[in-house]
């Protein structure tokens, strides 16, 4: 065979593979169908995605909004928290204070605790409640000048209507028949809460050994509270002072544990306690 003809079969090999490769790849009858329908592909789908990518907005909008509400409601917690901060009171006499806080956190545990449970376990609650009764009836007076002092008229008024119905229907005043018939409760106000009525502060923090905690503005208080209590007009002094002491035997059989409780659940007591007091004398002078 001739060298031509070996050339011409080598080109017939190649003609055979090459063009039907090329006819397929570059013939576009077959992609025109698949052009169409990738065309309506690419039409349906934004109508098919279009208010599902609305719905994600919408949600990524409202889930980034949430985070917002919430650090405005923190804001307006903390603004509240703000307000209701601690009332600072000045402490220049620590070192007392310091001491009679010891002495009388003694005095509770080893005197009116140990007296206070004998005497609520001899004598029934009702009897007890009965010498409280007796107790705040007395002590009308107090209320009702702090009262009248701060313009409080109603109230005092209030207390007249108190003495006079628990004084009688009352038997002495052992029972609040005021409060159970009349509907009319008693509010404390003494002239330490009138002093800070007309914006006079605290002054410092005081505790007097026996008393408890106080103020100079309260302390002076209690000098005028005293000359309006009946007890203190008592002879001779000792029985004052004997009476005094068993009222506060009799209030405290109602509130034992309270002060272990607080004690347990401050870091520091002496300064829990001093809070305590400083937040106290607050709320009863703005109600």
């Amino acid at each position: 065979m001739k060298p031509i003809s070996y050339i011409l079969i080598i080109l017939a090999v190649l003609l055979l593979n090459v063009v039907p490769a090329f006819a397929d790849s570059s013939t576009p009858v077959p992609e025109t169908p698949l052009m169409e329908s990738g065309e309506a592909k690419t039409v349906e789908e934004p109508e098919a995605t279009t208010p599902l990518t609305e719905e994600g907005n919408q949600e990524i909008i409202e889930e980034e909004q949430e985070p917002a509400e919430e650090q405005q409601e923190d804001a307006e917690s903390g603004e509240a928290g703000e307000e209701e901060e601690v009332v600072q009171i000045a402490d220049p006499i620590y070192p007392w204070n310091k001491a009679m806080y010891h002495f009388n956190d003694k005095l509770y545990f080893w005197v009116l605790k140990p007296v206070s449970k004998g005497y609520s376990a001899v004598v029934p609650e009702d009897i007890r409640l009965s010498v409280s009764n007796f107790f705040r009836n007395i002590t009308t007076p107090i209320r009702f000048v702090g009262s009248l002092m701060q313009l409080k008229i109603k109230k005092a008024g209030n207390e007249l209507i108190r003495f006079v119905y628990n004084s009688t229907a009352g038997i002495g005043g052992l029972a609040d028949v005021a409060k159970t018939d009349l509907g009319i409760s008693r509010h404390d106000e003494d002239l330490g809460q009138t002093f800070g009525y007309y914006g006079i502060g605290h002054g410092f923090y005081v505790i007097w050994p026996f008393l408890g905690p106080s103020s100079l503005r309260d302390t002076v208080g209690l000098v005028g509270d005293y000359f309006l209590d009946p007890v203190g007009y008592v002879t001779p002094y000792e029985a004052a002072v004997g009476i005094a002491a068993y009222d506060k035997v009799n209030e405290l059989s109602f509130y034992i544990g309270d002060y272990e409780d607080l004690k347990e659940a401050a870091v520091d007591p002496y300064v829990a306690i001093r809070d305590a007091y400083t937040q106290h004398r607050k709320k009863k002078v703005e109600e």
